[in-house]
């Protein structure tokens, strides 16, 4: 029969303000990422708009730049969260071994490496489903849709 235990921990108050400080921060973060993929879709749409009425191919490949700036932009975004849901648990208690950090301190440089890198993000299953499949759809429709004249 397994025996449960119970650990209750005790924040103190300026611990708990640090990690609703860093809860809003990380909604934040969500809030630009999801902004960052809505621009893109109205910008890339507008594009292909347009060129729907005209046919030229130019406008498809016009569409890649706010692409790919956006999926930076939103690879950046996602990257911060990361990270401060790594302070976030850190501060929490939730990882093992803690880290010693001071009450409202945020050392973002800690958090580094792996699933904290740039590129790491930037292909991830939350980015690289979306914004690779317009570009991939974007360069087909400029080169191989657009009719020849």
């Amino acid at each position: 029969m397994a025996i449960e235990t119970e650990t209750k921990v005790e924040f103190s108050e300026n611990q708990i303000k640090h990690l609703e400080f860093i809860q809003d921060v990380i909604t934040r973060m969500g809030a630009n990422s999801f902004q960052m993929k809505g621009w893109m879709v109205a910008i890339v749409s507008a594009l292909l708009a347009i060129y729907a009425d005209n046919h030229i191919w130019l406008y498809p490949i016009l569409g890649l730049l706010p692409t790919f700036i956006f999926w930076g932009l939103d690879a950046y975004y996602l990257q911060q969260e990361r990270k401060f849901r790594g302070l976030y648990k850190d501060i929490a208690g939730i990882t093992t071994p803690s880290r010693t950090i001071m009450p409202f301190e945020m050392p973002l440089d800690l958090y580094t490496g792996k699933k904290f890198s740039y590129w790491n993000v930037f292909k991830s299953v939350s980015v690289l489903p979306l914004y690779l499949p317009v570009a991939l759809i974007l360069l087909v429709i400029a080169f191989i849709l657009t009719p020849k004249i």
